[in-house]
């Protein structure tokens, strides 16, 4: 399996950068997630560090090397994260329980399946086209789909930022998931926030995405959207891998500067990944979060055996 991959993330105009992302991987099966944590409630960035966490440890302790039932994995593990937000609220007494959106992929064997809650994007391009992309769980997304309002209002509708799905409500999340797609060497697969896609205009994004490398790409699209955005920018964040395929048949270049990760020698025990603890509060917070997390998905892992 060879990819390569790029991410990057910007605070904008807002005080605190609320989104997350990152990646993780053994020899047969890759793990992205992006979560954004939503503004509008207390502590998103909390909501979203707990939802990566716990996504990554769950994929970590099930890819022995590869997950088996991608679309299970990525519905229990949503779940799992949005139980796990909830249990942060009552074990710190928050008057509210943190929010966030999410988006999560698995490649394993050339075929990628994604899940979402809420408006954090996956697009899957091929060449200079979309293949897919999620859609959105907005207001503005159904009266699009009804016919009420045309597709621009995605950017300009007063209620373009009301979500009714996401991680953390009073509710379970409903998990949407994609089915299997079938990748090709050079296929791109973005992850990203709303502060990217609804600052820069889709066929700008694509053709940036089709005509340079990931490590060039993702950067010039965020500085982009800051651009577009100027002093109320909101955070700013993409996540991007070039397929490169799994055998050494369908390798591609790697271009200048990317990071092209190989993990066709890594022994099938080996996990790797880029999700740590970010900073949302002080230290000890912190590690009594993780160990909170770490403990309940030990729980959690047993019930999905």
């Amino acid at each position: 399996m060879q990819f390569s991959v790029y991410q990057e993330s910007h605070i904008g105009g807002r005080k605190v950068n609320q989104d997350r992302m990152g990646y993780s991987f053994t020899r047969d099966a890759l793990l992205l997630v992006l979560a954004d944590g939503m503004g509008g409630h207390l502590r998103g960035e909390v909501a979203a560090t707990i939802a990566l966490q716990t996504i990554s440890t769950l994929f970590q302790q099930q890819a022995n090397p590869y997950v088996k039932g991608p679309e299970r994995f990525l519905e229990d593990a949503f779940l799992a994260a949005h139980r796990e937000i909830h249990r942060y609220t009552a074990a710190h007494g928050l008057p509210e329980t943190p929010r966030t959106t999410i988006v999560a992929c698995v490649v394993q064997h050339n075929t990628a399946t994604w899940a979402h809650c809420g408006d954090s994007r996956l697009y899957w391009l091929r060449g200079d086209r979309i293949v897919a992309r999620t859609r959105d769980h907005s207001h503005v997304e159904n009266l699009i789909d009804k016919g009420k309002v045309p597709p621009e209002a995605r950017y300009t509708h007063p209620d373009r930022n009301k979500l009714y799905n996401c991680l953390g409500a009073n509710g379970a999340p409903k998990v949407e998931l994609s089915a299997p797609a079938s990748l090709r060497p050079g296929d791109v697969m973005l992850l990203c926030s709303d502060g990217l896609w609804a600052a820069v205009p889709e066929e700008d994004l694509v053709a940036t995405l089709a005509r340079e490398p990931v490590v060039r790409a993702v950067p010039e699209l965020l500085q982009t959207a800051l651009r577009c955005s100027g002093s109320m920018s909101d955070n700013v964040t993409g996540l991007a891998i070039t397929w490169q395929g799994t055998s050494a048949g369908d390798d591609l270049p790697a271009a200048a500067g990317s990071t092209l990760i190989s993990t066709e020698t890594l022994p099938g025990d080996l996990h790797s990944t880029t999700i740590a603890p970010a900073d949302p509060f002080d230290e000890a917070e912190i590690d009594k979060a993780i160990a909170e997390i770490r403990g309940a998905i030990e729980r959690s892992s047993q019930l999905l055996k």
